[in-house]
């Protein structure tokens, strides 16, 4: 039996290497891919890297993202004001 050709899978690469153009930093791509609901293993696959350099740069994002984080921050690390 011949194997079917996964078009989905080529459809989701073609929509990613889009995306690739609309980013400043593979960093931002990654974030906006985790959003849109792939785990980091599948993001990796994705844009070429490894699941580890996804994980830290999800990180990175969520903490600078993170409110309590920025107020630790503003504040030199005391979160009362």
């Amino acid at each position: 039996m011949p194997e079917v050709p996964n078009y989905q899978d080529e459809l989701v690469r073609l929509h990613v290497a889009s995306l690739r153009r609309e980013f400043d930093s593979q960093s931002d791509l990654i974030f906006e891919l985790d959003r849109a609901g792939f785990v980091p293993a599948r993001i990796a696959d994705l844009i070429g890297t490894t699941p580890g350099t996804v994980a830290t740069a999800l990180h990175r994002a969520k903490k600078r993202s993170n409110p309590i984080q920025k107020l630790k921050k503003a504040n030199n690390g005391n979160t009362k004001a």
